[in-house]
């Protein structure tokens, strides 16, 4: 599925060249099927997924936000900030769960 970031991509420059972080996040969109009109707005809106966390946002919140302001149905809204988690900010990853005795 195609994806236009709209008002969530808005006003963000494009990267001069792709970091690992960046091919890690694209990785993950291309795994599950996800695709994008623009690579570096992709990326500029996964970024922005995680100055909403650290603005006090949360996932589900954010999740709405991407369904808002883009084509994405809300499983793939999911998934991909569940990727821009996985590969800018890690530190908001849900703990694991506990194992099952």
């Amino acid at each position: 599925m195609a994806v236009s970031l709209g008002v969530l991509g808005a006003g963000l420059a494009p990267a001069a060249r792709a970091d690992a972080n960046d091919d890690k996040f694209i990785q993950l969109l291309v795994s599950d099927g996800i695709t994008h009109e623009s690579v570096p707005a992709a990326i500029g809106a996964a970024r922005k997924v995680c100055e909403y966390l650290s603005q006090g946002m949360t996932p589900n919140e954010v999740v709405t936000d991407v369904m808002n302001s883009s084509s994405l149905p809300d499983y793939d809204a999911g998934y991909f900030v569940g990727a821009a988690i996985r590969a800018y900010c890690p530190q908001y990853m849900p703990p694991p769960a506990p194992p099952q005795i």
